[in-house]
Parts: structure tokens; C-alpha cells; sequence
């Protein structure tokens, strides 16, 4: 599969909070830093995603905020 998404942010899914229609997904990145995503359930179960599988979060944004 291609994508244009250039945001490739790869690591170990440390923890999955499972809910009834989406899930929380937390990867540890190599540097240690943490990146946590929500995708639906169907789609945990479709990826087979488990605590402990490597895995990529694939960013596109369309806005970005900052607040100080």
C-alpha cells in the first residue's frame, strides 16, 4: 500500500483501551516518547492489534493548534 502521509511515527503498542465503538491505541516510540491515537474498534480487531506488536502511527493533519 502507498500513501501520500509523509508522518510516520513507528513503535510498540504499549496499551490499547478498548471501548465500545473506538479505541485509545498508545505506541512507545524508540526514543522512549509516547504518541496515543483513537481508531475505531473494528479497527483493532481487523489490524489484530495486541499490547506488544510494533507498529506505525500514520499522521495527516489538516490544522495543528498551539496554546501557551
Amino acid at each position: 500500500m502507498a500513501l501520500s502521509a509523509r508522518n510516520r511515527l513507528s513503535g510498540t503498542v504499549t496499551q490499547i483501551r478498548h471501548g465500545d465503538v473506538v479505541s485509545e491505541v498508545t505506541l512507545e516510540l524508540d526514543d522512549g516518547q509516547t504518541v496515543t491515537g483513537v481508531i475505531t474498534e473494528n479497527s483493532v480487531e481487523r489490524l489484530g492489534l495486541e499490547t506488544g506488536d510494533e507498529a506505525t502511527a500514520v499522521v495527516k493533519a489538516s490544522e495543528v493548534m498551539f496554546e501557551v
